[in-house]
């Protein structure tokens, strides 16, 4: 059994409320009894892409699990990189993949430089397909800040992952891939894409809310939570919604 947790849009500023938040996530994970065997964050890990940002951010996941990043909109790639990855800063996509627990976890770039929507480009989708290719054996998780269809989220829909065809085809030349893990949308959900799971973390430093539920954008008061997945023996997949208390 392979424990992930899954933390996205911690959206760290230089103010307190983002950090206070993210603190508890840190703090509820820290204090479980068996520590997750990967833990991954899938994007606007910080708010402006300032160096001094992410500083922040390198002070705050001091966890024991192995913890996996991937850029959103609001993050900059050359401080990205620079800061909590420690690599040359430069302007391309930030791609890495990682063999964590005898799973692969490709940590993909769908963002666009000065833009909220999202996109893999053509050297993300080449280098995800050479990942895949020589990680057969393994079940894979490929990972993203923008969903790659609607949600539900007039908002967020309107800054999705777009031209999303060439993903699917990706995904379906790989029955490897147990999942497809983002965030970007401040809300729990779970829904398919390309024929496999497409599970979405909520938001930590705020939650979407629904067009049913309010005509706000944002809930500031809901509490941070993050999203467990359990991959078990047989490739199965069970993803549970935590609040940080």
């Amino acid at each position: 059994m392979v424990v992930i947790a899954h933390v996205s849009d911690t959206h760290i500023d230089s103010g307190e409320r983002s950090v206070e938040r993210t603190r508890r996530v840190v703090r509820y994970l820290a204090g479980l009894v068996r520590r997750p065997d990967v833990v991954l964050v899938t994007g606007d890990v910080a708010d402006h892409g300032a160096e001094s940002e992410y500083e922040r951010v390198r002070g705050l996941v001091d966890l024991p699990s192995p913890v996996l990043f991937c850029p959103g909109n609001h993050d900059v790639r050359e401080a990205f990189r620079k800061v909590l990855l420690g690599d040359e800063p430069d302007g391309s996509p930030v791609n890495r993949a990682h063999r964590v627990g005898g799973a692969l976890f490709a940590m993909c770039d769908s963002s666009i430089p000065g833009r909220d929507d999202g996109l893999l480009a053509d050297e993300t989708l080449d280098w995800l397909e050479a990942e895949l290719s020589a990680a057969a054996d393994l079940p894979a998780f490929v990972c993203f800040h923008h969903p790659p269809l609607v949600l539900g989220t007039p908002y967020v829909d309107g800054i999705r992952q777009f031209s999303e065809d060439r993903l699917a085809r990706l995904v379906a030349r790989h029955p490897q891939v147990v999942a497809l893990l983002c965030g970007h949308a401040h809300t729990a959900a779970a829904t398919t894409f390309a024929g496999r799971p497409l599970l979405v973390a909520p938001g930590v430093v705020s939650t979407s809310t629904l067009p049913f539920e309010s005509d706000a954008i944002v809930d500031l008061g809901q509490p941070p939570m993050l999203a467990f997945h359990v991959l078990h023996e047989d490739r199965r997949l069970t993803t549970h919604y935590r609040v940080a208390p």
